[in-house]
């Protein structure tokens, strides 16, 4: 079993560790729905790259590093959260439109909302944890040495480039969940970045061995599990303190 579901483990850990940093911080800033919204917006330049053959990579963080800009921009208005949910709502509907003119339309915007991780080749694995390291390295660097607009505007420039890298390897809702949930949890419990790495490591594993075992989607099944765990510490932590 192991020997199958490793790879996709590799990369949901790798996923994990920098999308656990980022959500901490998406959190904290009161603009949930962040993530949502630049994801779907490279989601739409995987859609138009596949529509008209035409390089993916570049057009996936293009619009990605628009939806950053973007967001940047919300963010000094009192209705951000607002407006960062049209523009997911127009990410979404954006790519439903643009793949109904493809023949594989409906299989290419299921992979896009929650991917077969099983399936993603090593190499990409290991080239996706080396540009996320070095993502990291200039997080590091940001925080020590920026102050100010331009620490903002290299904050959601790394955001959306790593989304956009993400996205392609397991679509929005994973990416979604996988960013939140740990970090939220480890504000709940232990408000600590270690915490959501171990907690988020945890149900990776235990949601793929689940869908391994019953057969069912891997990225929905992190997706589902990562959501559904969340909540379940939220209600217990209310019912504790009440």
């Amino acid at each position: 079993m192991m020997d199958i579901l490793w790879p996709a483990l590799l990369l949901s850990f790798v996923l994990l560790g920098i999308h656990a940093y980022f959500g901490r911080e998406i959190i904290k800033r009161g603009v949930i729905f962040t993530d949502l919204a630049v994801g779907q917006l490279s989601a739409v330049g995987v859609a138009l790259a596949l529509l008209l053959n035409s390089e993916i990579h570049v057009l996936s963080v293009l619009f990605a590093l628009l939806g950053g800009l973007l967001v940047l921009l919300f963010e000094r208005s009192q209705y951000k959260e607002a407006l960062i949910g049209l523009l997911y709502a127009l990410g979404v509907s954006s790519v439903y439109l643009i793949l109904s003119k493809s023949p594989h339309g409906a299989e290419d915007f299921l992979r896009l909302t929650a991917a077969d991780i099983l399936f993603v080749p090593m190499q990409e694995i290991l080239k996706t944890a080396v540009a996320y390291s070095f993502i990291g390295l200039l997080l590091f660097v940001r925080s020590k040495f920026l102050e100010g607009f331009l620490k903002e505007l290299t904050f959601y420039l790394l955001f959306a480039f790593t989304v956009s890298s993400s996205v392609k390897l397991a679509g929005v809702v994973v990416v979604f969940s996988i960013l939140l949930a740990p970090a939220l949890v480890s504000l709940f419990l232990m408000d600590n970045l270690l915490f959501a790495w171990l907690w988020g490591a945890a149900v990776n594993t235990v949601a793929m061995i689940i869908s391994y075992k019953l057969d069912l989607p891997t990225g929905f099944s992190v997706a589902f599990l990562q959501a559904l765990c969340s909540l379940c510490v939220f209600f217990l932590r209310m019912v504790k303190t009440s």
